[in-house]
């Protein structure tokens, strides 16, 4: 963040998901993804429509958002969301140091505004907080929370772990958040992230980048200015089948976010314990590694361990990372989540896209999707 910056962030606040049982979905990611539920929301503490578990594992926070009875507009939107999309990202808050400026910024420069800028209080603090619209019915909502120190927002009560904690977090931060939008829209959301939040473009792929015999897609990658913040936007290319694209869309009922990538510190004993716990990976082929040493190198993780959990390796000009992917995380084939491991490496894998993508069309083609 600079002084210069039009629209300066200060990270990631919060993954929003609207889910059809927030308590079962907080306990699923207490125990597969080994997070600490830190804050409450419901009836118990005033909230007679929805039920709201926070989880945080380092920097990254989740919220899980259910309703138990829809009595006003946002509880009819969480309720027909879920029953639109099934469980998804609903909002990608991101906190910023003025989100009355933020927000007047950006509705100047294009941006529909959701939310105007308000105040929620209580004996914490002071939080402020304004929301503006992004592709599908996703939002952002504009967090200042400098003023305030309580476990959420105002509304919520502090409330202990669901499940015992793991000692070793199994990630830290959320690194980025990828959203699919229909055939045409990407360089249309693009233009949007630069125009209205000032963010730049990281990353282009297109072509025979993301590509495979049989299906394609085109991603462009943009960030703010600390790129602490990074969103990558996925449309579909043309192919002989049916795109992971396509199918999320299909399944999703139109764009939204596809997947969260989470930063880990050692992805090796995160993989393990989620494998454990029941978190489904996807697949990749032994021959993927036969030649792996021959174009990254060395790695922090020896190459059989590598072999040995399916994890995914690429390096560029700055260094290294390894990755990996889980399988969708609810019954309709939409949203996932990718583990990854940095070492220099600011990029997004793409030396694998084709291994990753061929992985995805035989799960497709399991599904009877491809």
């Amino acid at each position: 963040m600079t002084e210069k910056d039009a629209f300066p962030v200060k990270g990631m606040d919060a993954v929003v998901f609207a889910v059809g049982n927030a308590k079962q979905a907080a306990h699923y990611y207490s125990t597969a993804f080994g997070m600490r539920r830190v804050a409450y929301s419901g009836p118990e503490n005033g909230s007679r429509e929805t039920a709201s578990y926070v989880l945080e594992s380092g920097g990254a926070r989740f919220v899980f958002t259910s309703v138990i009875k829809p009595t006003t507009d946002h509880g009819r939107f969480v309720a027909e969301h879920v029953a639109e999309h099934g469980d998804g990202v609903i909002d990608l808050a991101i906190e910023v140091p003025d989100a009355r400026a933020a927000y007047a910024y950006a509705v100047e420069h294009g941006a529909t505004g959701l939310e105007e800028p308000y105040e929620l209080k209580d004996e914490n603090g002071t939080v402020v907080l304004a929301a503006i619209a992004t592709y599908g019915q996703t939002r952002h909502t504009l967090v200042d929370r400098s003023g305030y120190d309580g476990p959420y927002l105002p509304g919520y009560a502090a409330a202990g772990p669901l499940v015992e904690p793991p000692r070793h977090r199994f990630f830290q931060a959320v690194d980025h958040c990828v959203g699919n939008v229909e055939l045409g829209r990407m360089n249309e959301w693009v233009d949007f992230y630069n125009q209205v939040m000032g963010f730049t473009n990281m990353k282009e792929f297109v072509g025979d980048d993301i590509a495979t015999e049989y299906s394609a897609l085109m991603s462009k990658v943009v960030a703010d200015g600390s790129r602490k913040v990074k969103f990558p936007l996925n449309e579909p290319a043309v192919g002989k089948k049916k795109s992971q694209i396509d199918e999320y869309l299909e399944f999703y009922g139109g764009p939204g976010v596809q997947h969260i990538a989470l930063a880990t510190n050692d992805i090796v004993a995160s993989v393990r314990a989620m494998r454990a716990a029941g978190v489904e990976f996807l697949d990749t082929p032994d021959s993927y590694y036969d030649t792996l040493g021959e174009w990254v190198g060395d790695t922090r993780v020896p190459l059989d361990t590598l072999r040995e959990l399916k994890i995914l390796a690429d390096r560029d000009e700055d260094g290294y990372l390894l990755q990996i992917f889980t399988k969708p995380v609810q019954d309709r084939p939409t949203v996932f989540f990718e583990m990854i491991e940095r070492h220099g490496s600011m990029g997004f894998g793409k030396g694998n896209f084709k291994a990753l993508f061929e992985a995805i069309e035989r799960e497709q083609e399991r599904r009877g999707n491809l």
